[in-house]
């Protein structure tokens, strides 16, 4: 019996899931979680370049103020965020900003404002399989510093409101009981989504940089869910959340 140590295999090729090869893409990259809005972030770039498009991973490249920057799409849920993660630093990324949607938790959070993580409660399974519960899922301070503001300049410039805090990232998102979602709020954590935890705990292991700038998709204390019409001001959000993350690339030189 041959045993194969996944952690050994595969590094000088193309990656099996992402569809990428070393050399194809910078050292920083956004992550949205839907492969539809990787040309979201397309259009803030120049010198457009689609890289792959392998089942939820689809990879664009381009240039923002003389940063050379990648789009890489998660999907939904920490395990292929975790996937994405670990075959992009196998290529030659080493900084990770996550540009996704998030429900607030908070009174006064409305969708489109922009949500900066300072940390995520694992509520996910497949964090536990790298470390224990115990071990914080945190993200690079100074990543985070920067992206807290710009994301304040950005959304205040637009009239909206940006805020900071511990975010959660859940599992299942039709398991969000009226119970549970009292239960975070009453905890004081300002968002919940599927991705940040994976994220940060890769990195971290890793060797990486992480942050997370989310806009606001409805607000779960305040009675807005997805089904409430929000998507236009979601939308706005998105561009606002790039925009942030975009200009911490530049300012840090990721």
């Amino acid at each position: 019996m041959s045993v194969v140590d996944k952690s050994a295999v595969g590094l000088d090729a193309r990656q099996y899931h992402i569809a990428i090869a070393p050399g194809e893409v910078s050292s920083v990259a956004l992550l949205p979680g839907d492969p539809f809005r990787v040309p979201l972030v397309a259009e803030f770039l120049t010198d457009v370049k689609e890289v792959a498009h392998n089942r939820e991973h689809r990879t664009m490249t381009g240039w923002y103020k003389g940063r050379h920057i990648t789009a890489t799409s998660t999907g939904m849920g920490c395990p292929s965020t975790a996937i994405a993660v670990e075959e992009l630093a196998r290529v030659g990324v080493t900084s990770f900003i996550r540009v996704g949607s998030s429900a607030g938790l908070q009174p006064g959070i409305a969708p489109g404002d922009l949500l900066v993580s300072e940390g995520s409660f694992r509520n996910d399974g497949t964090t536990d399989a790298y470390l224990p519960k115990g071990f914080p899922a945190v993200p690079d301070l100074e990543l985070t510093t920067a992206l807290a503001r710009h994301a304040e300049r950005i959304a205040g410039a637009a009239g909206t409101n940006s805020f900071r805090g511990i975010s959660v990232s859940d599992d299942a998102f039709y398991a969000e009981t009226p119970e549970w979602i009292a239960q975070l709020n009453t905890m004081g954590i300002l968002n919940v989504e599927m991705e940040a935890s994976a994220l940060y705990i890769v990195a971290r292991l890793r060797g990486l940089r992480a942050g997370m700038v989310c806009a606001c998709s409805s607000n779960l204390v305040d009675g807005a869910s997805l089904y409430s019409g929000t998507k236009a001001d979601l939308q706005a959000g998105w561009m606002r959340s790039i925009e942030a993350a975009l200009e911490t690339a530049v300012e840090l030189e990721l």
